[in-house]
C-alpha cells in the first residue's frame, strides 16, 4: 500500500495524465491505420521522450503500446483489412457483422474483449513481473545466457515465414551488435576501415529504419494501388449482458492463451490471435455460425490479442529481455531515462514498477472510452491522405534517429537499413528477429564471455548450471517439435496415399 501511495503521487501530474491520454489517442489511432502497426506508432512518439520526465515518457509510450494493438480492430471490422498484424483473425468474423449492418455491434464486442483481456494480464503482470525480478537475482552467466539463447530459439523458430530465415535474421542482428570497441578488451572489431563504424551501432536508428522508414518506402511502392477506404455510418454498440454472460468461458479462455503466449519471446500475438480463434473454432457451443459473424471468435481475436501485451512485458520488466519490436522500444525508453529493468528496477525503482502497473491499467480504462466515444471518429480519420501520414511518419523517424546521440551518422544508418528493411519486406524475411538479436547481442556475448572467464573456458559450465539446463531443454523442446511433428504428418500423408 505504501508503494501504490508512492506511485499514485508520483504519476498523478497534470504531465504524465495528458501523455498517457495523447498515447492512447494517438496508438488506436496509428493502429486502426492498414500496415502502420504498434512499433511504427511507438517510434513516431520518440522523439518525445528526450524531452519528457520518466513517468511522462512512461505513461505515452505505455498508452501507445496498450492501445494500437486494439485500433487494429477498427480498420479490420469496417474495411476487411486489419490495421495491425495482431487482428488479422479479427476480419474472420468482425468484417461479416459489419456487412450485416452490426458494425457498431462488432466494435462493441471488439472493445470489450479487448479491455477484458488487457486487465487480465495485466493481473498476471502484477503478480509474476516483481517475483521474477526478484527471482533473478540467483541467476548466473550461465543461467541468463540460457535465457537469452532461449528467447532468440523463440524469435527465430517461430516467426512468419521459414525458421532459416528467422534465424539468419537472428544471427545478423547478434552481428550488429559487435561492431565498434569491444567492451573487454576495447579494440575495435568490423568496422572495415570506415570512420563512422568505429563508435559501433546504437538500436534505435537501426529499429527505426527497418520498421518506420521501411514501412514509408513500402507504401510508396504501393500507393497507386491502394484504395480509399469506406467508412461511413460507423458508431458504438456494447452487446448484451445475457449475450456476454454466456460467453464467460470464452473470455477467460482466449485471456489466459493471450498471456501465456505473450510470456514466450518472439511468438507475438498474431500466434495467440491463431491458437485462441483455432480453440474456440472447436470449444465454442455456437462453432456453425463461425465465418458468418460469430461474437465468439471475435472475443478469441482481441481478447487474446491485447492479453499478450501484458504477458510480453513481464521478461521485458523483470529481465531485460523484450520479446517483440514494440518491448524493444520500450527498452530503449527506458534506457533513455535511466531505468534498469529487472531486480534493480523492483528494489531501487519499485514505485516506478507499480506506477507502469498503474498506467496500464488506466490506459486500458482509456481504450474502454475511447471505444464508446471516438469509433466514429479514428473511422473518419482513416481516410486521412496517405501521403500526409507517411510524410509525418518519415519526419519524426529522422528526428527519433538523430536525437539519440545528437550523432549524423545515425542518420545515415537509419536510412541504410530503411532500405535494407524495404528489401527485406519483397523477399518475405522477418524483421523482428534482427532488431531483436541486436537488442539481446550486447548481453548475449556478454554472459558468453563471463561464463567462459568464471570457468576457465569450460563449455560445460554451461549446461551444468541447475537453472541454465530445463532452460536449454526447453529450447530444445521448441526445436525439435516442430520438426518431429512435420515428419508425423508427412508419414500419416505416405500412409494414407
Amino acid at each position: 500500500m505504501d508503494l501504490l501511495q508512492q506511485a499514485i503521487v508520483q504519476f498523478s501530474t497534470m504531465e504524465v495524465l495528458v501523455a498517457l491520454i495523447i498515447g492512447c489517442l494517438w496508438g488506436t489511432f496509428a493502429g486502426a491505420l492498414p500496415g502502420m502497426g504498434t512499433v511504427a506508432a511507438l517510434i513516431v512518439a520518440l522523439p518525445f521522450a528526450f524531452g519528457m520526465t520518466t513517468e511522462g515518457s512512461m505513461a505515452l509510450f505505455l498508452g501507445i503500446y496498450v492501445t494500437s494493438v486494439y485500433g487494429g480492430s477498427i480498420s479490420a471490422i469496417l474495411i476487411n483489412t486489419p490495421g495491425t498484424p495482431q487482428s488479422a483473425a479479427t476480419v474472420l468474423e468482425g468484417y461479416p457483422m459489419a456487412r450485416a449492418g452490426k458494425a457498431d455491434l462488432a466494435i462493441g464486442w471488439a472493445t470489450l474483449s479487448s479491455f477484458i483481456g488487457g486487465m487480465f494480464s495485466l493481473v498476471v503482470l502484477i503478480i509474476a513481473a516483481p517475483l521474477l525480478a526478484q527471482v533473478s537475482v540467483a541467476f548466473g552467466p550461465a543461467a541468463i545466457f540460457a535465457i537469452v539463447v532461449f528467447a532468440l530459439t523463440c524469435i527465430s523458430w517461430l516467426s512468419d515465414g521459414s525458421p532459416a530465415k528467422g534465424l539468419a535474421g537472428g544471427m545478423i542482428g547478434l552481428w550488429l551488435t559487435t561492431i565498434g570497441p569491444d567492451n573487454l578488451t576495447g579494440y575495435t572489431r568490423f568496422d572495415f576501415g570506415i570512420p563512422m563504424l568505429m563508435g559501433g551501432l546504437t538500436l534505435i536508428p537501426v529499429l527505426i529504419g527497418l520498421f518506420a522508414l521501411s514501412e514509408v518506402l513500402y507504401r510508396a511502392a504501393h500507393y497507386f494501388a491502394a484504395k480509399p477506404p469506406d467508412v461511413t455510418n460507423v458508431g458504438f454498440r456494447l452487446p448484451a449482458w445475457s449475450d456476454v454472460r454466456i460467453r464467460t468461458a470464452q473470455f477467460l479462455r482466449s485471456s489466459v492463451i493471450g498471456t501465456f503466449i505473450g510470456i514466450l519471446p518472439g511468438t507475438g500475438a498474431m500466434a495467440a490471435t491463431f491458437v485462441s480463434y483455432t480453440a474456440a473454432l472447436k470449444t465454442s457451443p455456437r462453432k456453425k455460425n463461425f465465418g458468418k459473424g460469430e461474437p465468439d471468435g471475435l472475443i478469441a481475436s482481441e481478447a487474446s490479442n491485447n492479453a499478450v501485451t501484458g504477458g510480453a512485458l513481464i521478461p521485458t520488466l523483470a529481465l531485460g529481455i523484450p520479446g517483440d519490436g514494440g518491448t524493444v522500444v520500450l527498452l530503449g525508453v527506458l534506457t533513455i531515462q535511466g531505468v534498469v529493468p529487472g531486480f534493480d528496477l523492483v528494489n531501487n525503482n519499485p514505485q516506478v514498477l507499480t506506477g507502469a502497473f498503474l498506467m496500464i491499467m488506466v490506459a486500458n480504462v482509456i481504450l474502454f472510452g475511447t471505444g464508446i466515444l471516438g469509433a466514429r471518429l479514428f473511422a473518419r480519420l482513416m481516410a486521412v491522405p496517405e501521403p500526409l501520414l507517411m510524410g509525418m511518419i518519415l519526419l519524426f523517424s529522422l528526428v527519433g534517429a538523430f536525437v539519440v546521440r545528437g550523432n549524423p551518422v545515425d542518420l545515415i544508418v537509419c536510412s541504410v537499413a530503411g532500405i535494407v528493411g524495404v528489401i527485406l519486406r519483397f523477399a518475405k524475411y522477418p524483421i523482428a528477429p534482427i532488431v531483436i538479436g541486436m537488442a539481446l547481442g550486447k548481453i548475449f556475448e556478454e554472459k558468453l564471455r563471463q561464463g567462459l572467464i568464471a570457468s576457465r573456458g569450460d563449455f560445460a559450465a554451461f549446461v551444468l548450471d541447475p537453472i541454465a539446463v530445463p532452460i536449454f531443454g526447453l529450447t530444445l523442446v521448441i526445436v525439435t517439435a516442430p520438426l518431429i511433428s512435420r515428419r508425423i504428418r508427412k508419414n500419416q500423408e505416405k500412409a494414407e496415399q
